[in-house]
């Protein structure tokens, strides 16, 4: 009579197996690919900077190589919405590209605003790059002061 001793154990791997066998973990991949992780998550939604002073809120998103004229700011139901689309030239060119990494893309990004911000006074100005929105505050009204008599 043979007994076959099971064991449970996991084997023990190497640490270049162990590297190996996270790159090729699905979940890893997938979360490695998200826009996030790339190139494209820049592209599509500009890096965003977004300050609180007493009056107002600051906006600024990063969006070097376009001109003013390149954008769409919209509000609409406490949503503003930037965007701008940029056609990317496609010419005949007598030198060659050794690497191309400029690209001119398209975005498109929205924010919920609350109730203070007065959407009369939305500012934009860009400059060296920078999409700058300055979304004023409401001033607070202040009920007027009133003697209440005890009867």
């Amino acid at each position: 009579m043979t007994f076959v001793k099971f064991n449970q154990a996991p084997a023990v791997k190497s640490f270049g197996g162990l590297v190996e066998e996270i790159f090729n973990n699905a979940a890893f991949n997938r979360a490695w690919k998200d826009d996030f992780h790339t190139n494209d998550f820049f592209g599509a939604y500009p890096p965003v900077n977004i300050q609180e002073t007493k009056d107002a809120y600051l906006v600024d998103l990063l969006v070097p190589g376009l001109n003013k004229e390149d954008f769409k700011i919209s509000l609409e139901n406490k949503v503003l919405t930037v965007s701008a689309e940029k056609a990317t030239e496609n010419k005949e060119e007598e030198q060659k590209h050794i690497r191309r990494e400029f690209s001119l893309r398209s975005f498109k990004r929205s924010f919920t605003l609350n109730e203070h911000v007065d959407a009369e006074k939305i500012q934009a100005k860009y400059e060296n790059g920078v999409l700058k929105l300055s979304l004023a505050k409401k001033e607070k009204v202040q009920d007027a002061a009133k003697a209440i008599v005890v009867e």
